[in-house]
């Protein structure tokens, strides 16, 4: 499967809503304004796992990081996405490794990378 263009995020406020895949893939967020990628993540259910990148009572699920929650909502008009859906959870999480492996740099990264 290949990437999906860069798409804006969408502001819930809006009535705006997430196109990602309903099973496992990986994403991508990128700070237009700022011109850095902001966070890579994977998920056996993306379009599940992407709505908890905004804080309560606009995303749903649970997301412990805040600061995350925060910054994605107050540069939502900067904030675009990309996702590519993969076979399977074990495959989504490999392409995030080789995305971190590329030397890419992230805002955000998930918390068990601080770990390796």
């Amino acid at each position: 499967m290949d990437w999906t263009k860069l798409i804006p995020f969408p502001d819930p406020r809006k009535g705006e809503f997430i196109s990602a895949p309903l099973g496992p893939g990986i994403y991508e967020l990128y700070d237009n304004e700022a011109r850095r990628w902001v966070l890579v993540g994977y998920s056996k259910n993306v379009a599940y796992r992407m709505t908890s990148l905004l804080p309560k009572p606009f995303g749903a699920g649970h997301r412990s990081n805040k600061e995350t929650q925060e910054y994605i909502y107050k540069n939502i008009t900067s904030i675009s996405y990309r996702t590519k859906a993969c076979n399977n959870g074990k495959e989504a999480r490999e392409e995030e490794q080789n995305l971190l492996a590329s030397g890419r740099r992230y805002v955000f990264l998930r918390w068990y990378w601080h770990l390796v």
